[in-house]
């Protein structure tokens, strides 16, 4: 019992976090923490519990971990676990002997094959054929850096796709041979992980990989994409054998390479496909908008309104083509366009609105949302009703501009052509042809309708009781005081006669 104890205390030491969490699981622990409070956690849990049930589990997750154990773990290969031969890590050139077969004196790689191991798939990267599987990475010594080969030939009708595909650029070819590297697991789809230190030679010549990404924020460290190599320009187009060595840092992680030969998509093409396949209708989306707001008499607050803003949140420009994720519970929408191109430069595929998954398949197009981007120019933001009709909403600016431009005069307009409209009476001015006033006040006149003065009323402005008592008297007398005026120079202190100054307004 002691030896089944020991033995099972080093299985737990070398699983990973997602298997001590499930081990912690099944045993009713919790499985919160980092590895080393997970490991320790384990290890009691197996000293203090051991049962022939917890053994078995504990088995179980070692097996799943090493299915397969190569020659370094055969020390500590559990019971019931045979030792078992690796073929090397691709079939032999035509004629060679599996096994035997050298390059450039060393010998080929032997790694047991790594078939379980799932590469997720990528949405501009559709595969023909696979040219090796998934094939584990085998340190062949205890160095830090390890150089792991490969070998592989291509059919005439294979290098006839290559020759004969569209151009995505000058010099690159849609159809592609691309090397995909991941984490060696069987548990799920895995995703491209480079190694530390990788380098990738093909034939003798070293092809690009692509770097890291530099980082704006302090102390985060640059984040490296890890995405498919393309080998193709490094490749002998022929039915020739190709050699590929890559170069990678060996520091406990466990690593699986594979060759396909893929069709490259661009984001116009996979946005045409999203058009085609995946576009939710108006009628659909209306239901949508009533079911999130359909009355519930379990809640204390009833929504009666949704608003959505018509500006894309990636670049903050009126949507195009509005599109979300079948996952996302929001109804804010993101532009398809500008998303794809954007993956397409460095695939992340979250949704900008909610920080959750958005992979491709599951994006659609709203065709509600398309039907009042092209029934509203100048509206920013709606606001979605119960009954799954919408209205716009404008911001206070143009309220200010609506409200401004409805707006009424307080006071009524008054026309200075017509006197009794302005409450005076025919005795206080009067019109001649000339234009000017018959009183001795001053005067503003004003020209009729077709220019000229003769039609114009003249308003007297000096009006008042005393020039009314003054002029009163008007008569001979004062066509005497005109007369004089005349012939001796005005006085220093008197009236200014206005009647000479008058102007006409037109």
């Amino acid at each position: 019992m002691a030896a089944e104890l020991v033995e099972a205390m080093n299985m737990v030491k070398s699983f990973r976090v997602s298997d001590l969490q499930t081990l912690l699981a099944s045993m009713g622990r919790s499985k919160s923490g980092l590895k080393q409070d997970l490991v320790g956690r384990a290890l009691r849990l197996v000293q203090t519990e051991y049962s022939p049930e917890l053994l078995k589990n504990v088995r179980q997750l070692y097996e799943t971990r090493f299915p397969k154990a190569p020659g370094w773990l055969a020390a500590r290969r559990p019971e019931g676990v045979q030792a078992v031969s690796y073929p090397s890590l691709n079939s032999s050139p035509r004629g060679a002997t599996q096994g035997t077969d050298y390059l450039n004196g060393m010998p080929k790689l032997a790694a047991p094959p790594a078939a379980e191991v799932k590469l997720v798939a990528l949405p501009f990267y559709h595969n023909l054929e696979t040219l090796l599987p998934p094939t584990e990475l085998i340190a062949q010594n205890s160095e830090k850096l390890q150089d792991s080969q490969c070998v592989f030939e291509l059919t005439q009708s294979q290098v006839d796709q290559i020759r004969n595909s569209s151009e995505l650029r000058p010099g690159v070819k849609s159809v592609q041979v691309v090397l995909r590297i991941c984490y060696t697991d069987s548990n799920g789809v895995q995703e491209d992980q480079y190694p530390p230190n990788i380098a990738v030679k093909v034939n003798q010549s070293y092809c690009h990989v692509p770097g890291y990404y530099p980082s704006n924020k302090p102390g985060v460290e640059p984040r490296r994409p890890c995405r498919p190599v393309n080998i193709t320009p490094w490749l002998h187009l022929s039915t020739a054998t190709n050699r590929v060595t890559i170069t990678w840092g060996n520091f406990g992680k466990r690593y699986s390479v594979a060759v396909y030969l893929v069709r490259v998509f661009t984001s116009a093409e996979l946005f045409n496909q999203l058009k085609l396949c995946s576009v939710e209708n108006a009628e659909r989306c209306r239901e949508r908008i009533q079911d999130k707001l359909r009355f519930d008499p379990d809640s204390e607050i009833a929504t009666t309104g949704l608003r959505v803003s018509l500006i894309c949140p990636l670049v903050k420009m009126r949507l195009g083509v509005p599109c979300r994720a079948l996952t996302c519970a929001h109804l804010q929408c993101f532009d398809a366009v500008f998303f794809l191109q954007m993956n397409e430069k460095k695939p992340t595929w979250t949704c900008p609105v909610c920080d959750k998954p958005a992979p491709y398949e599951l994006l659609t197009i709203d065709g509600l949302l398309s039907e009042i981007l092209k029934e509203t120019e100048d509206v920013e933001e709606i606001e979605y009703l119960t009954d799954g009709s919408w209205r716009p909403i404008r911001d206070e600016k143009d309220k200010d501009r609506e409200r401004e431009s409805s707006r009424t005069p307080e006071y009524p307009l008054v026309d200075i052509c017509v006197p009794e409209a302005n409450g005076h009476s025919p005795s206080h001015s009067s019109t001649s042809q000339t234009g000017k006033s018959v009183s001795g006040g001053p005067a503003v006149g004003v020209a009729g309708p077709g220019g000229a003065s003769g039609g114009g009323a003249v308003v007297d402005l000096t009006l008042d009781d005393s020039s009314d008592e003054e002029g009163g008297g008007g008569g001979a007398g004062d066509s005497e005081d005109t007369e004089d005026s005349q012939d001796s120079p005005p006085p220093k202190r008197g009236r200014y006669d206005y009647d000479k100054d008058l102007v006409t307004a037109y």
